[in-house]
């Protein structure tokens, strides 16, 4: 399996710990949740079963949980189970499953896997109540079972299950978010698939689909990264083209107001307040943003970040998911082609300065690599994008691409440019530095100094000017574990 090391090393470790173990694993959607639990327990999972997706035109909520519970049953039977009668309720599918697990303990480990378990909770089901019953009357008292669940609905999974605060309250042994794959680790799935593309390549793919794999094992290897790109997105039956209205419908339970918000976050890089979202969608400011905002994060689509010099009363929303950025700026509402549209466009200005932006985000997506090349990967940082507006005084504005303000007096003032060779610096361009530094000299505390860093693709022309920046990370960092 291509990287999540420490995850199979966790995994592993809960299953040899010799006591009762509820897993909860949550991700954004088809980030590898299912293959994870597979390929680490393959051959080890003594029932699995996973849950009807809701988006089905016509069904009543009756008929939802009819099928959840008759689905549950066949699970039972093609795993083992004598022939019996469906189950009538949840209290009795997890009888049913209670019954099962005990004719088949021989004293080794049982693993339970319940996939997309949000789903299996159709209104009125009562299927929380019965999984409480299942696991605080007979799982949590056998040792050998170990209970894992997942699902893309990354509110329910928090709300319901990890943050419960009825029968389920503190009842999750270990909670385990996947995170989609780091620049180096979609550069070993890809050379585990055989395709032959270049670093500065894979980070442009980064930007459009992000580090998803089930994205990129879309990839065909007779192809261009641009030729990919149009037929997963662009041309007529492209496989990706439904899937953002996917990525929502069936991982919230209100997806229109969740891509209300995502599609404002993305006209701005650096977000808004959340003062600035409740008023231009003329939503109510109450807790249920809140919850919204959080589901947003937990599922990789959001970061939340004050920016620099400001209070926690300006926190700002940015999106920082690759595809769902792309997808809005590029497909949404266009029509299917039949011919190519990214090939000839890649050498066109928008794409160019789109390029710019996105590769902020790919930088903001690998703080972690950015410290680890600067050697304060052990240092206490904060992070954030900062602007400052022009005033009536006449003084100008100016913008910083990312700022990390660390506890050791030092302030990165970081600057990122996606260039396809050395980036060099012209004497217009420094006098911006100079001005930019200046201003942020100006807010940060007297003990503190403030470093030029540049953070590109194949580094800095030496010139001048070079000494403008004290740090320079290139894409060759950005690649490191």
């Amino acid at each position: 399996m291509v990287g999540r090391k420490e995850e199979i090393r966790e995994l592993n470790n809960i299953y040899n710990s010799g006591k009762a173990e509820l897993v909860a694993i949550y991700g954004r959607r088809r980030v590898g949740k299912t293959y994870l639990v597979d390929e680490t327990f393959k051959d080890r999972i003594t029932f699995r079963h996973a849950g009807l997706s809701p988006i089905e035109e016509g069904s009543s909520e009756g008929s939802s949980l009819k099928k959840q519970l008759e689905h549950f049953y066949f699970s039972l039977q093609l795993q083992g189970m004598p022939k019996s009668h469906r189950p009538r309720s949840w209290l009795e599918a997890f009888f049913m499953l209670e019954q099962f697990l005990q004719s088949k303990d021989n004293g080794n480990r049982q693993i339970v896997f319940l996939d997309e378990l949000p789903w299996l909770d159709t209104p009125a089901s009562g299927f929380v109540t019965a999984f409480e019953g299942f696991w605080n009357t007979w799982a949590c008292h056998r040792s050998n079972v170990m209970v894992v669940v997942c699902g893309s609905a990354n509110s329910w999974i928090l709300d319901k299950l990890i943050n419960n605060h009825g029968g389920l309250y503190n009842r999750v042994t270990h909670e385990l978010k996947l995170n989609p794959f780091t620049l180096a680790e979609c550069r070993e799935f890809f050379k585990s698939n055989n395709i032959v593309i270049s670093n500065y390549d894979i980070v442009q793919s980064y930007m459009i689909f992000g580090g998803i794999p089930y994205y990129l094992g879309y990839f065909e290897r007779s192809l261009s990264l641009a030729q990919n790109v149009d037929k997963l997105l662009f041309m007529s039956k492209a496989r990706l083209k439904d899937e953002y209205d996917r990525l929502f419908d069936s991982g919230f339970t209100n997806p229109e107001i969740m891509k209300s918000i995502v599609n404002f976050l993305s006209q701005v890089n650096a977000g808004y307040t959340r003062k600035e979202i409740v008023e231009k969608l003329k939503l109510t400011d109450s807790g249920h943003i809140s919850k919204h905002l959080k589901a947003l994060i937990a599922s990789d689509f959001v970061i939340e970040y004050i920016p620099f010099s400001l209070g926690k009363r300006e926190t700002h929303y940015k999106l920082v998911d690759p595809f769902c950025r792309f997808y809005l700026k590029f497909v949404k509402d266009k029509e299917s082609l039949d011919s190519a549209f990214w090939q000839p466009s890649v050498t066109s200005s928008q794409i160019s300065s789109w390029r710019g932006f996105a590769f902020e985000n790919v930088c903001f997506n690998h703080i972690k690599q950015i410290k680890s090349a600067l050697g304060i990967s052990g240092v206490i940082t904060t992070q954030s994008a900062w602007s400052k507006r022009a005033d009536e005084s006449g003084e100008s504005g100016a913008q910083i691409d990312l700022i990390i303000s660390r506890n050791d007096n030092v302030v990165n003032m970081c600057e990122i440019k996606f260039y396809s060779e050395e980036f060099s610096i012209g004497k217009e361009y420094h006098e911006t530095l100079i001005k930019r530094q200046s201003l942020l000299s100006s807010l940060i505390p007297k003990k503190s100094v403030v470093h030029g860093t540049l953070i590109t693709t194949y580094g800095l022309t030496y010139n001048e000017y070079s000494g403008d920046f004290i740090n320079t990370i290139t894409m060759e960092d950005l690649f490191k574990e």
